[in-house]
């Protein structure tokens, strides 16, 4: 009995580790977007320049 609930109980761990996981990918590659995005549209400034498309 205890085997069968360490095996269900690892089945689980792993099974949220790789949803988490998988979550934190598409996550990643959406602020890869945004952050390209933004680096490819930043405005130009007074001087001509392009200037910075944060803020910090």
């Amino acid at each position: 009995m205890v085997p069968l609930l360490v095996v269900l109980l690892l089945a689980l761990l792993l099974f949220g580790a790789g949803f988490a996981l998988k979550a934190l990918w598409w996550l990643a590659v959406i602020v890869l977007v945004v952050w390209l995005l933004g680096f490819v549209m930043r405005s130009a400034d007074s001087g001509g320049r392009k200037g910075r498309w944060y803020r910090w």
